[in-house]
């Protein structure tokens, strides 16, 4: 069995260490999920946790890792018998695929017993397999959304309920689950990130001297493993002792009406939902009055647990990142402690809180970056600040982001550009680009326009039915939803009914004869079909988006960037994958590959400057040319290309018809597209509708995006058999 890099011997993660630990100490807290840049070492402090805890007893021979005091109860073998012998082994470090399957991960039928045997069996899954231990999910936020649910659903109650082909089987799956991710490859939804206990954010170290350290660690425990291990055997057998003794201390926590007022008091000045984040918070502080040897919670143990369990959980506009402002957390907790507390625990410094070196916890290496009063990391304090003011979305407090409600629609009218339109494309690009509009607010190349609260948008789908993964947009033949037939088995998802009915004609055959081979059914391996499931696949959303002069209207460029920034939110929702390409002057760039984080794609969008002349079909070019590469890349995954111009194009000779020509390019790769159309004033060109024209697409103007706009557009403007977009009245963001 290979060795694992050491606990201890991992270097400048000391949040990530302590929370890992405190769920060691009480796995009721609720587990951990790790954010962090790539690098940073989560997976490996992950894999070394199981390393230090100590072994647990379990009946032997069980398949649920059953323990001594389970004796006398069922589990889906059949009852425990009183006098079973019982056995030690490690702790289980299970590890959860990404393309994991529901079956793999709940259970399922036993199907060679089944067919062959003609009996019910149960096959445990990974679930039953981590009780007692640790559930690993590493990219937790690239999971299926249903996965997600049923892992969370199964960490939360503590039990796994297996109802389908026929099995009928609930039993204990308590473990401590460990989620980690990068945050620029997508985030968790909302309602699943307070699903677990705590999260902590982790980065690399800045300081040369460890980063140093670092790559001298890691080469010389490539060179030899056991080596490298056994210099830190002591280090790793004290770090077990600690938790054992915590595990001791931590039912024997007081937790006084002076704790639970302070607790209560933080997570309601937080302005968190539910109750949860104040249980969470209680059990972590008791679990870290535990591992510093107390007997009482101190304001120094609420700190800690709420500097952790607080900051997924606090009210936040759609692309904050996760932060917590430390200043108010010391301001609600107060400078006083309980009056009179015991000192029944070991000397600690006046501040109460573990100031993480080699005396106080052995073998947790520190970073050197730490404040040694707040716990927190230089890259810590001020999160909220630093990262939540990206993007200007408005005060969207209070709303749920996942459920696509983003407040009241404010989208200015179509018709308040400054200025007149003219005649001439190019002499607007000019007026706008170059010498501003006379009596308007134009705006000078280069200028960054901010956008405004964002709105419900109405939903654009790829029409057809695709074969991509898993999501909320689009129709398509998914492994998830619900069975619309059969076909040749594809190795997962059994269909039952359909396996039996394909091999029922032939077994008179095969030899059956009524009354022999015990009524089993006679099987042979061309017989299996797998099931056909119906549900919604996840697309490529490509924005190309206009930022020439012509757009650059101060009023103008705030819709667009308003419209874009809700079609993101939307994205966010549906778990696309979104991609940015702009145009304006003399060309085109890749603003953002395709990627998973819209978190990024609208920091990008806030960061967009305006102005100059407009080289449509270079942007259209140059959208064409990333689709390929995707294709490549990705060729289930269909993609949705939203063109957000006025259609003007003044870039180059033939600027016009170059662009026409490069549409109508697009469109003959059958790529689904819609064109937003920005143009306004009284006097209109219809550029744009001609462009999606071009392009086959749907014309849709800048104010019918919104949801709110959405009822004219469904009484005049039906569409059933379209290419690019499909509507309901029902299929709103």
């Amino acid at each position: 069995m290979p060795l694992h890099y050491p606990f201890s011997a991992v270097v400048g993660s000391d949040d990530m260490a302590l929370a890992l630990l405190l769920n060691a100490v009480s796995p009721s807290v609720g587990g951990v999920l790790i954010r962090g840049e790539k690098g940073t070492a989560k997976s490996t402090m992950v894999r070394a946790l199981a390393g230090i805890l100590p072994q647990i007893e379990i009946v032997a021979g069980d398949r649920f890792s059953s323990a001594p005091t389970d004796r006398g109860t069922e589990t889906p073998d059949g009852p425990i018998p009183h006098d079973a012998p019982t056995e030690h082994r490690p702790v289980r470090l299970v590890e959860l695929p990404i393309g994991a399957t529901e079956d793999r991960i709940a259970g399922s039928l036993h199907l060679e017993k089944a067919l062959s045997e003609g009996v019910t069996a149960f096959e445990p899954g990974l679930l039953a397999r981590a009780h007692r231990g640790l559930l690993y999910v590493d990219e937790v936020n690239l999971l299926h959304d249903h996965v997600v649910d049923q892992l969370l659903d199964a960490a939360a109650m503590g039990r796994v309920t297996v109802e389908r082909d026929g099995v009928s089987v609930e039993h204990a799956a308590r473990f401590v689950l460990i989620g980690t991710m990068n945050p620029e490859e997508g985030e968790l939804r909302p309602q699943l990130l307070d699903r677990f206990g705590l999260t902590v954010e982790v980065s690399a170290p800045r300081e040369a001297a460890l980063r140093a350290e670092v790559i001298r660690r890691r080469v010389a425990f490539d060179s030899d493993p056991e080596r490298f291990s056994a210099t830190f055997a002591a280090d790793e057998l004290a770090l077990r002792e600690r938790i054992v003794a915590a595990r001791e201390r931590v039912s024997g926590i007081e937790l006084t009406d002076w704790a639970l007022t302070k607790i209560a008091t933080v997570c309601a000045g937080f302005d968190v939902d539910g109750m949860r984040a104040d249980i969470v918070t209680a059990r972590t502080a008791a679990a870290h009055a535990a591992w510093e040897g107390r007997t009482r919670i101190t304001r120094a143990d609420i700190r800690v647990a709420a500097r952790m369990a607080l900051p997924h959980r606090r009210r936040r506009a759609p692309f904050d990142a996760p932060g917590l402002d430390e200043d108010l957390l010391d301001s609600l907790l107060g400078d006083d402690d309980e009056p009179d507390p015991r000192d029944d625990g070991p000397a600690s410094d006046s501040r109460g809180e573990n100031d993480k070196n080699d005396d106080d916890n052995p073998g947790v290496a520190t970073t050197g970056q730490q404040d040694p009063q707040s716990g927190a990391s230089a890259e810590d304090t001020g999160d909220a600040e630093e990262t939540g003011d990206a993007v200007d979305t408005g005060n969207t407090e209070g709303t749920a982001s996942d459920a696509g409600e983003y407040g009241p629609g404010s989208e200015s009218s179509n018709d308040t550009d400054a200025g007149t339109e003219t005649g001439d494309p190019q002499q607007g690009d000019r007026d706008a680009g170059e010498n501003g509009r006379p009596g308007g607010a134009a705006t000078e190349p280069g200028t960054v326009t901010a956008a405004s609260d964002p709105y419900r948008t109405r939903l654009l789908t790829v029409a057809g039915t695709g074969h991509g993964v898993s999501g909320r947009r689009s129709r398509a033949i998914t492994t998830t939803g619900r069975r619309t037939g059969s076909a040749g088995f594809t190795g997962s998802d059994v269909h039952l009914p359909a396996t039996i009915r394909a091999a029922a004609s032939h077994q008179a055959a095969r030899g059956r004869e009524a009354g022999r081979d015990g009524g089993r059914l006679l099987l042979s391996a061309r017989d299996l079909r797998s099931a056909v499931r119906e549900g919604r696949e996840a697309n490529l959303v490509l924005f190309c988006v206009d930022a020439s002069g012509s757009m650059a209207a101060r009023t103008r460029m705030e819709q667009v960037k308003t419209a874009i920034l809700s079609l993101l939110l939307d994205a966010y929702r549906r778990r696309d994958k979104v991609g940015l390409v702009t145009f304006r002057g003399s060309g085109a760039q890749v603003a953002l590959p395709p990627t998973s984080s819209v978190d990024v794609a609208a920091a990008r969008l806030a960061e967009l400057p305006a102005g100059g002349r407009t080289p449509l079909a270079e942007g259209l070019l140059t959208a064409a040319g990333l689709l390929r590469v995707e294709r490549v890349r990705d060729p289930q995954r269909r993609p949705l290309v939203v063109v957000v111009t006025d259609g003007r194009a003044t870039h180059g000779p033939d600027a016009l018809a170059r662009s026409r020509a490069a549409a109508a390019g697009l469109a003959s790769h059958g790529v689904a597209s819609v064109v937003v159309d920005c143009e306004s004033g009284r006097f209109r060109m219809g550029l744009a509708s001609e462009l999606a024209t071009r392009l086959g697409a749907e014309h849709i103007p800048l104010g019918e995006v919104t949801a709110e706009g959405l009822t004219h557009t469904v009484r005049t403007h039906t569409a059933p058999d379209r290419r690019t977009t499909a509507l309901t009245e029902g299929e709103v963001a």
